[in-house]
């Protein structure tokens, strides 16, 4: 019942949200003599703080208008390529054509954050790939009529997906996914699928947790699946489409992450409200660009975390060969026309360094020419797919990478 105490929590705050606000349009109002007093501003600051952490993230959008080609603006429009119940296949069309350009699938994680956590990721590949990306359901939005989704249906969504864009398509993995885009290549790669990958990318993925384990890792491992079960299970409050559906509730993960670096995010909340003390809300706003996006989260479907936790986390079952997928054997062996990269943070706090490397030796069949790896120097989980070094080093290499085996 924690999700539904949860929910009551976040209702009973609505009143003292809405006064909040109210008051802090009343001190904003130009002829108001508090306005600009220390006094006026740190109220001002108390209170826009407050409604701040108060509110309820809903999912953000892209939001792309246009990418720069040629050192021109470009329009960038969205369209859904294939839809179902638990994903939207995305693409950000340019209305540049440029059948030249590779065909790329960004394969978002379904760990607690909407896929709008890779804007900066796609961004850096619109200029010159044709970028599609999976776009996962919030399953607090799907009725628990409707079929149930776990991690033998990531994969076949996976294998639906580089179905529906076709041959010559290059695949990138963010986190979670490097599990399931392995072993949905791995099992294209058996049969002989013509629509399997060129390449792929793995960003700081969960290969092999054995390796170099983090704090998540050690938690995992510390607790049983039934532990899991009966602690962060739950079903979905009324009000919401999913009502009564299991789920592993977003606000959960986002906790998890907090707790990590508790320090640092205090710190970066204390600096947002000295900001708008100061008057500084420019520098505000750019700190809150990136918690709008962190604090909006998803719930995830319970037999996928749970699935996810026992075969990636606990016994390790595709490092191991051990992995089944509908009664598929799941042999990273049979890996031998798809290119193979990884790329790992120095300072990756989720993903230890070494986790996603594991795929190469796995990859056993893979001719040496045909893989590559790369650590990032200076950055730690999320600097892997955004922000500066990700812009201008990593995102390079990926596309060098992918143009060398187009």
């Amino acid at each position: 019942m924690f999700y539904h105490n949860y929910e009551l929590q976040r209702l009973a705050l609505t009143p003292m949200r809405f006064l909040a606000s109210n008051a802090l349009s009343v001190l904003d109002l130009p002829h108001n003599p508090l306005r600009q007093t220390p006094l006026g501003r740190f109220t001002a600051a108390m209170l826009d703080s407050f409604e701040y952490t108060t509110r309820k993230y809903e999912k953000p959008e892209f939001g792309y208008k246009h990418t720069i080609i040629g050192g021109e603006p470009v329009p960038v429009s969205e369209e859904i390529v294939r839809s179902t119940t638990w994903c939207d296949l995305r693409r950000f069309r340019r209305q540049a054509h440029r059948p030249e350009d590779p065909r790329l699938l960004i394969v978002a994680p379904m760990s607690g954050h909407h896929a709008t956590l890779l804007r900066g990721t796609a961004q850096a590949f619109l200029p010159d790939h044709d970028v599609h990306i999976t776009d996962w359901r919030d399953a607090r939005e799907v009725p628990v009529t409707s079929p149930d989704f776990d991690l033998d249906d990531y994969i076949d969504h996976i294998i639906a997906f580089f179905h529906a864009l076709g041959e010559n398509t290059h695949v990138l993995a963010v986190c979670q996914p490097a599990v399931p885009v392995l072993a949905a290549v791995a099992l294209m790669s058996a049969a002989g699928d013509a629509y399997a990958p060129r390449s792929m990318t793995l960003i700081g993925g969960p290969v092999d947790t054995r390796v170099a384990p983090t704090a998540p890792n050690r938690f995992a491992q510390a607790h049983s699946l039934e532990w899991f079960r009966s602690n962060v299970i739950d079903r979905v409050p009324l009000g919401n489409p999913g009502f009564m559906r299991e789920v592993y509730p977003g606000f959960l993960q986002l906790a998890g992450f907090m707790a990590m670096n508790f320090d640092r995010h205090v710190e970066a909340h204390w600096q947002m409200f000295l900001h708008l003390v100061q008057g500084d809300g420019e520098s505000a706003a750019a700190k809150r660009s990136f918690y709008d996006e962190y604090r909006s989260t998803m719930d995830l479907p319970a037999e996928y975390y749970l699935q996810t936790i026992r075969a990636v986390f606990q016994e390790h079952l595709l490092p191991r060969g051990l992995m089944i997928s509908r009664g598929r054997p799941i042999d990273l062996a049979a890996i031998e026309l798809t290119a193979l990269q990884t790329v790992e943070g120095e300072r990756d706090d989720i993903s230890g360094i070494g986790q996603t490397h594991a795929a190469h030796a796995l990859c056993r069949r893979l001719p040496a020419h045909m893989k590559d790896h790369w650590e990032q120097p200076g950055v730690g989980h999320f600097g892997l797919f955004n922000g500066r070094r990700f812009h201008n080093e990593v995102a390079p290499r990926i596309k060098r990478f992918i143009q060398a085996h187009r």
